[in-house]
């Protein structure tokens, strides 16, 4: 049986907390990989920490968001790394895109579309006059154009998203017990992945508090899922 896919969110530069997360999130139900957010990223020991890794999967959450050049750039500079996935904003636009995923290599390239954060009101405030769904869907044509391979969205747009991109689909904003936090777009793992989603990524859930006993509430949960 296919295992469900989830990335960890590491949401910390507390290098002792984050070798906590990945020793006891270790399991053979799931497929494990491990997000890094800028926060880790651009710390003082996030880049050592991170090339020591070995035998993991690893997603960059670099979420790039520059001119083409520079895009590329930055890419480059990380390689030695071995992400496995590296996010970058489509709203970098096509030509920005094309040029990153040429440098890319054996990394996946993935597309950033409009944060969970965010909502429509939130989109009216910066500018945009559509909707949430109305623009992931316009991103997500962007993305296929530019041949990535990979989209974040929140789980409310997995099915519009589907419609013009046919590669994998990541998806933040899960929730257990649908407590938002700072997320407003969200759902719960197994309607995410009955949604089609082929990752979800998950933080705090997992991460706060007993971190053993949150990731086999996950399993619990996932496991109920199956059995409809």
């Amino acid at each position: 049986m296919k295992k469900n896919r989830v990335f960890i969110a590491c949401d910390t530069t507390n290098i002792s907390k984050i070798e906590k997360i990945i020793k006891e999130t270790q399991t053979s139900k799931l497929k494990i990989g491990y997000k890094f957010g800028l926060e880790l990223l651009n710390s003082k020991y996030g880049r050592k920490f991170i090339s020591k890794l070995k035998n993991k999967i690893l997603f960059g959450d670099y979420k790039i968001s520059d001119i083409p050049n520079t895009c590329a750039s930055t890419i480059k500079a990380v390689k030695d790394l071995k992400f496995s996935y590296i996010t970058i904003h489509i709203g970098c636009g096509l030509e920005a895109l094309k040029t990153a995923k040429k440098v890319s290599g054996k990394c996946k390239l993935v597309g950033v579309t409009t944060l969970t954060s965010l909502n429509d009101k939130s989109l009216k405030q910066i500018g945009y006059n559509m909707s949430v769904k109305n623009l992931v869907y316009k991103q997500a044509k962007i993305a296929s154009k530019a041949k990535l391979d990979a989209i974040v969205c929140s789980p409310h747009e997995i099915k519009i998203v589907k419609k013009v991109f046919n590669k994998e689909i990541i998806t933040p904003g899960i929730r257990l017990n649908m407590n938002l936090n700072d997320q407003k777009r969200v759902m719960t793992p197994k309607e995410s992945f009955y949604n089609g989603s082929d990752w979800i990524v998950i933080g705090r859930p997992i991460t706060k508090g007993n971190i053993k006993k949150n990731i086999q509430s996950l399993i619990n949960h996932l496991n109920q899922w199956l059995k409809v």
